[in-house]
């Protein structure tokens, strides 16, 4: 065997092996292979934050599996996703099948179609270690803060909460949020519209100031009651509408709630399945960047 792909998910390898032919198999490592060991022993704060990872349990056959093929092939091309944790994966790879720099390449690519998958081939690099070490950084607060504050979670609100990194700090957030509502005095104020009928067509508009109370805006109208208005000037001018952007997470999350009630995770879900199987570009992006190839696929079906 040449040539030996691992990608996160067999649904991707299984589309990406038939675009590449029969010098290249593609297997799956099931997303990540290691974790930190269980325990305070994980990481040592003492000695630069320095972890301790382990092939879990439920990953060690598939590990086998990859370590046998690894052996037999003349490159590994480490295909994960492009964003941190799939660089993440990648050096777990390299460390749990002992692959040497010169065995392996890297290889992204941000959507499953033909042309992308035999660019990425063509224009292989090398692990990212300042992603890699991102998600390290990540992974270590999210034990360190989970250790610390899980306890006193447990004992002073409930039972089995998490508390971690992120959440932490958004309720944080929230709490403050709400003192400060909590906290508001509101004012009523009043606004005034009309409605106009001219030349058998009819259009609102809204005086410019607002009222403090119900009986200055009251006091307003019956002086109108009498008043002529006219139109002071009409402008027409051409518009320009741009379609909107194509989506990033956070937009199709945003949308996919709004208009179809879905929440996060049946959205994420969802775009996993249409990128494994070549529908959409890789969801979790905030760049709203269209390539060449999705512009001319739209260029010639238009």
């Amino acid at each position: 065997m040449k040539n030996l792909v691992i990608v996160e998910s067999p649904a991707k390898a299984k589309t990406i092996e038939s675009y590449l032919g029969k010098d290249f198999i593609v297997k799956s490592s099931y997303g990540h292979v290691r974790d930190l060991v269980s325990g305070n022993k994980a990481i040592d704060v003492d000695n630069a934050f320095q972890p301790t990872y382990e092939v879990t349990e439920d990953k060690k056959k598939v590990v086998a599996e990859l370590k046998k093929l690894a052996k037999n092939a003349e490159m590994v091309w480490l295909a994960t996703d492009e964003d941190r944790e799939g660089e993440a994966i990648s050096w777990h790879l390299m460390e749990a099948l002992k692959l040497t720099d010169d065995k392996i390449k890297r290889i992204v690519f941000s959507e499953i179609t033909k042309p992308a998958i035999l660019k990425a081939i063509e224009n292989p690099r090398k692990v990212d270690y300042n992603l890699v070490n991102a998600q390290q950084a990540r992974r270590v607060l999210d034990r360190l803060v989970g250790f610390e504050l899980s306890p006193v979670l447990w004992k002073k609100v409930k039972p089995s909460l998490s508390a971690g990194r992120v959440q932490s700090v958004t309720v944080r957030i929230l709490v403050e949020r709400e003192r400060e509502i909590l906290g508001f005095t509101s004012t009523s104020s009043y606004r005034v519209v009309a409605e106009f009928t001219t030349d058998g067509k009819k259009f609102k508009a809204q005086l410019g100031k607002r009222f403090d109370s119900q009986k200055e805006a009251e006091a307003f109208l019956k002086k109108c009651q009498t008043a002529n208005f006219s139109i002071d000037k009409l402008e027409k001018k051409p518009a320009k509408k741009s379609p909107a952007a194509p989506f990033t997470t956070s937009t199709l999350q945003q949308e996919a709630g709004r208009k179809l009630g879905y929440p996060v995770g049946v959205t994420m879900s969802i775009a996993q399945k249409l990128y494994e199987s070549g529908k959409i570009t890789y969801m979790r992006t905030d760049s709203v960047n269209l390539s060449d190839t999705a512009l001319e696929a739209a260029e010639k079906e238009i």
